[in-house]
């Protein structure tokens, strides 16, 4: 089997779980799909790495991140799988607000000032997450070269709509949900 296909039936083993959800979008499911039980898997974590950055192998860029929280174990991930693979890749952080004290920067890590970033998170439904971190690393000076999630649940046509590749190595009908 592929990284990509251990990949998938971790997230079918681990992530998904079935109930009555409000997802951060508003939206109702019964179904939700929770990617830290398996972003934050010592044993599954190396997999997101390297399935992502198969995902995103043909775009250029040097740092990868997003909006805290669902993007920071995707990007730590990336950094580590691409170490592995003796490429260096500087990883961020996206703060949900400004901060107030100290430094006082909303992107945390490395510099992102021109530089070609990848904006990532671990799935999206609406794109609000992962488009706020865009907002926020193109009014750093950042180029945002294109977003990823590890799974697509929604998210395509408002990330196209701002003329951004979008890449995912999973789509909803990859968990056999019905």
């Amino acid at each position: 089997m592929s990284d990509r296909d251990d990949l998938l039936k971790e997230i079918k083993d681990k992530a998904v779980v079935h109930g009555d959800f409000v997802l951060s979008s508003g939206k109702r499911a019964s179904w939700y799909v929770d990617l830290r039980r398996v972003t934050l898997d010592g044993a599954v974590a190396p997999l997101v790495g390297r399935v992502m950055l198969e995902a995103t192998a043909d775009l250029d860029y040097e740092a990868v991140g997003g909006l805290t929280l669902g993007a920071d174990p995707v990007a730590t991930a990336m950094l580590h799988a691409a170490a592995a693979q003796g490429r260096k890749l500087d990883a961020f952080v996206v703060r949900k607000a400004d901060k107030q004290h100290g430094l006082q920067r909303r992107i945390e890590g490395p510099d992102v000032a021109g530089r070609r970033v990848l904006a990532v998170e671990d799935t999206s439904t609406t794109g609000g997450s992962v488009m706020t971190a865009v907002e926020a690393l193109r009014e750093a000076g950042a180029e945002v070269v294109a977003v990823a999630t590890i799974l697509e649940r929604g998210a395509a046509e408002r990330i196209a709509a701002e003329g951004l590749d979008y890449r995912h190595p999973y789509a909803v009908p990859d968990l056999g949900l019905g």
